[in-house]
């Protein structure tokens, strides 16, 4: 038999930085299933205070816990500071994207989440335990979850992996993802948003990102519906929180000890961006300049709003009438050329600041939203471990630490080398030669206490085409020293799935400093290191990727490097 929770959901007005406001609402009752046994027979917590939530969310844990561990118990520690440091940079391994598939129960019926092949999948984990790993990353997609019906949730297979991963001494990186799956480098499934969001963009397709050809992309919700009721009577911004509440609520047993950050989904691929080059449909191949996502209603309704305030209203018509197609390179255009660029005029400053503010807004409002149901949840274990006897007899501990919120920054290294970065610029980052857009970035994320994770760490600038005027150890070099700058946390990911010597050397490098100007040799620069992606390449390649964990958990920086830390930003 199903368990059912029902969770009041309460009004989600947030404030953008612009000083705007969501329209305050109250969502209907959602249900979240799953099997929540652990939680006693009392179903809920009742909402009677601060103390008495804690004092439910502590005995969740201490239930889930004794589930598992024979002679479990929580224990008070002498720290009721900050969470401990890691002294190296942790490695995580991204498991498939079909980790968790939608199996159709019967012909005709609806489908149900399903873990794939778990005996399996248990026998990975317990290998990549073995060989150092410290944890996993998994999609929560929200094409799975929340398929049926509007605040209707089903994490029951993700529940079976969080125990599995506990039992495995992993910890897991959960990332929201509210974009569909199947058009970008790297995927080999079909995972499209719920039905019922689809059925929306059918009549209304305006929720949907667009170019100016009129190209909808049905991969994410455009950012500039984002708070308008659209989805059955929530916003977009109400739903994503909706679905994290959800999420928190059906893991709370394993939060702080297993679960260890919500990766919050703002685009596509997950990434903090608009979709500038859809690689899935053919419309862009590498290295185009991509072209600008900001043709929704919603989207030219704001730019037209924002001219006229800027005194030219004939400025709010589209995007820039000379910024070429997908495919062109920045000197076939008249706003991206290197010379002439009218990127470089008033009127390009207006376009790209609007256009990139647009996107910094849309993840200052999704964090606002987010980072405060993800403290309700936390907040009461400072100073708090699991202790359970070991099998040889000595106590083994697991403290439990703040779940942490972060977000995912792409890798767009082409074009970096040229004046206007004409490949960021359309990705809705405004960094140029002359300009530092990730700054402001940085500073959002610094708001909400964010870690940025970043793609593309593997690369080296001598393995790019010239033509394409490539640096992707540029770019993170920009975003370490920038991180730094701030007092972000930055951690990273490889983009593409590499074993060989350079890639991986590349990785430890730029892991532990080598990328940032005046750092301090084997001092960590990264906060994780999550690695693409669990399969049978990997097994394939063990030895090199066990030899890999192997040197990344030896780098040891003694108590002087470890000041100038990206892991010390907390």
């Amino acid at each position: 038999m199903r368990t059912h929770l029902q969770v009041a959901c309460g009004s989600h007005g947030t404030a953008s930085t612009s000083g705007r406001r969501l329209a305050g609402w109250r969502s209907p009752a959602f249900r979240v299933q799953g099997s929540l046994a652990r939680r006693g027979a009392s179903g809920a917590p009742k909402a009677s205070g601060t103390s008495h939530r804690k004092t439910m969310r502590r005995a969740s844990v201490r239930q889930t816990c004794e589930s598992l561990f024979s002679g479990a118990e929580l224990v008070d520690t002498e720290s009721k500071g900050a969470s401990r440091q890691e002294v190296n940079v942790p490695v995580y391994v991204m498991l498939p994207l079909d980790t968790v598939f939608a199996e159709q129960e019967t012909e005709g019926g609806s489908y149900r989440p399903v873990l794939k092949t778990p005996k399996k999948l248990n026998d990975a984990l317990r290998k990549l335990r073995e060989a150092g790993v410290t944890g996993v990353m998994v999609d929560v997609w929200w094409g799975i979850v929340e398929a049926d019906a509007p605040g209707t949730y089903n994490f029951d297979a993700y529940l079976e992996l969080l125990k599995m991963a506990a039992l495995n001494g992993l910890k897991v990186q959960a990332v929201m993802s509210f974009h569909a799956a199947g058009g970008n480098v790297g995927d080999n499934v079909n995972i499209p948003l719920p039905d019922w969001v689809l059925r929306v963009g059918e009549g209304h397709p305006d929720i949907f990102y667009t170019d100016a050809s009129g190209h909808r992309n049905p991969e994410c919700l455009s950012l500039g519906c984002d708070r308008e009721p659209v989805l059955e009577g929530r916003t977009p911004v109400s739903a994503y929180t909706d679905f994290v509440r959800a999420f928190l609520a059906a893991a709370e047993g394993y939060l702080g000890w297993t679960v260890s950050e919500v990766t919050v989904g703002l685009g596509p691929a997950g990434e903090m961006r608009y979709p500038s080059y859809p690689e899935g449909d053919g419309r862009w191949r590498f290295p185009g300049i991509g072209e600008f996502q900001c043709y929704d209603a919603y989207m030219l309704r704001d730019l037209r709003e924002r001219a006229k305030e800027a005194g030219h209203p004939e400025w709010g018509h589209g995007g820039p009438h000379d910024s070429g197609n997908y495919t062109k390179c920045p000197w076939e255009t008249g706003f991206f050329h290197p010379d002439t660029g009218s990127y470089k005029t008033e009127y390009g400053d207006f376009f790209l600041r609007w256009y990139s503010e647009s996107l910094v807004d849309h993840a200052d409002r999704v964090l606002s939203s987010v980072t405060g149901v993800v403290a309700q949840h936390c907040g009461w274990n400072r100073g708090v471990a699991i202790e359970w006897p070991g099998e040889d007899g000595t106590k083994v501990r697991r403290p439990i630490e703040d779940v942490k919120v972060g977000i995912k920054l792409a890798g767009v290294h082409w074009w970096y080398k040229s004046s206007s970065h004409a490949g960021e610029l359309t990705a809705g980052y405004y960094n140029t030669r002359d300009r530092n857009g990730y700054e402001g970035i940085m500073e959002m994320l610094k708001r909400h206490g964010a870690v940025a994770n970043f793609t593309a760490v593997e690369m080296r600038d001598c393995e790019q085409p010239d033509y394409a005027k490539c640096s992707p150890q540029g770019l993170l070099g920009q975003l370490q020293e920038t991180a730094l700058a701030v007092g972000v946390p930055l951690a990273g990911e490889n983009a593409l799935q590499r074993y060989d010597k350079f890639a991986l050397d590349q990785i430890e490098h730029a892991s532990y400093g080598g990328e940032v100007r005046g750092a301090i040799e084997s001092c960590p620069q990264l906060k994780r290191l999550t690695f693409l992606r669990m399969g049978q390449s990997m097994f394939d390649n063990w030895d090199a990727f066990e030899s890999f964990v192997v040197r990344m958990n030896r780098r040891s920086p003694d108590e002087a490097k470890k000041v100038l830390s990206l892991q010390n930003m907390y």
